[in-house]
């Protein structure tokens, strides 16, 4: 079994070696970051199993890491480590897309349960949700497949990736940028040109089903809509 992938943002350079260090000891693969700014485009290229984040970060604080993040996956559990204590802060993490909340000072060992049991519920979760249903068709994420009747379409990695992404905003707009970021790590030129051949596929393979569209927002981003 692979290891759980770990995203942990702190600024506390001390604490963050004690915590990163506990953390690989406990088998964990680490990721540490210490300020809020490059954090979407390490997300991107790691695609982390669960996100640590302290809220009190320069330039961009957890809560605003958070909703960058949630504006491309859903599902990543995400732990906000505060000196904060007070309820209205607590309530302010989970608004902001949080799955749990621990309060500094904190037991490594806390930590570690808390990440192995969001990562167990996680994985609960997504057995059931593999098989996804909209409009005629049936997804499969996990063996990247396609189902349309009796058809079966086989999807590549990216194309698989896109369509969840698409599947998981449904009838929200989704940012160019954000899926170049998420999926190919960057928004260079030759990404974008190479996202367009993937968004044609998908309109292609998805042809069948007339009530299901990828709108192109120009300028803006895509519009995948099931009615």
């Amino acid at each position: 079994m692979d290891p759980i992938k770990v995203l942990y943002v702190e600024d506390e350079i001390q604490l963050a070696k004690i915590v990163s260090e506990s953390l690989v000891a406990s088998k964990f693969d680490v990721t540490t970051l210490h300020s809020g700014v490059d954090v979407l485009s390490h997300f991107a290229k790691l695609q982390p199993d669960i996100c640590v984040l302290d809220i009190m970060l320069p330039v961009k604080d957890g809560f605003m890491i958070a909703d960058e993040i949630r504006k491309i996956n859903r599902v990543v559990p995400i732990i906000f480590l505060t000196a904060k204590g007070q309820m209205e802060d607590i309530l302010k993490g989970f608004n902001h897309g949080g799955n749990d909340y621990l309060k500094k000072p904190f037991s490594l060992a806390e930590l570690i349960a808390r990440i192995n049991n969001l990562i167990a519920i996680t994985s609960k979760k997504n057995k059931v949700e593999d098989i996804i249903t909209f409009g005629e068709y049936t997804f499969s994420c996990n063996k990247q497949q396609l189902y349309f009747q009796s058809n079966i379409m086989k999807l590549s990695f990216r194309e698989t990736q896109l369509l969840y992404m698409f599947y998981m905003q449904q009838h929200g707009i989704i940012p160019r940028k954000d899926v170049l970021l998420s999926i190919w790590g960057d928004d260079s030129y030759f990404n974008s040109r190479s996202l367009d051949v993937y968004i044609s596929k998908l309109r292609q393979y998805l042809s069948n089903d007339k009530s299901i569209t990828i709108l192109t927002i120009k300028g803006v981003g895509f519009r995948f809509v099931t009615t």
